[in-house]
């Protein structure tokens, strides 16, 4: 297949699955969906949006390989975090249950794993850890585009309007 400028989307990468693969990777993303949806909404329940937690969470993150970003994040983000946590974590999950703007959610997913990973672990036993485990699921259903299979992305990939923006793509699937 040559190169062709007018189209970058025709020498994308494409996975196809069958019928067993299809059905799991929905699964999977169901179930990392429900994971994030339901740590968002016991969020939401619990302190509203305001969950204090996460600026002082990230305060913590002194002696970490980010350095001083997160610190400076909890201290002057504040307003953002506190009802972004609870809110993104809801909506990530609902999208990625949906099947719906399925690689946005998994990026979102992907960059709070990061953030997890991160401050969570001391890496006393090496780098794999349950936050690195989620993030490598969250990358999976980003990069193999899970919500073509039973998901809205498959219909709404479908419509004129992505049709005539192919690039739209890259945020759907």
């Amino acid at each position: 297949m040559a190169y062709e400028p007018a189209n970058p989307l025709k020498s994308e990468f494409e996975f196809t699955a069958g019928p067993l693969a299809a059905y799991w990777l929905a699964i999977l993303r169901v179930v990392t969906g429900w994971w994030f949806f339901h740590a968002g909404v016991t969020k939401l329940i619990e302190d509203g949006l305001a969950f204090g937690y996460g600026p002082a969470y990230l305060e913590g993150m002194t002696g970490t390989a980010l350095g001083p970003i997160p610190v400076w994040m909890g201290q002057n983000l504040a307003w953002l975090i506190e009802p972004g946590v609870p809110l993104f974590e809801t909506l990530i999950g609902l999208a990625l249950i949906a099947g719906a703007l399925t690689r946005l959610a998994a990026f979102g997913g992907a960059i709070f794993m990061v953030l997890f990973w991160i401050g969570n672990a001391d890496f006393a036993h090496g780098v794999v850890s349950g936050d690195f485990m989620g993030l490598l699921l969250f990358v999976t259903v980003m990069v193999l585009a899970t919500g073509r299979y039973y998901g809205l992305d498959a219909i709404i990939e479908k419509t004129r309007f992505v049709q005539a923006h192919p690039r739209l793509r890259y945020l759907l699937g």
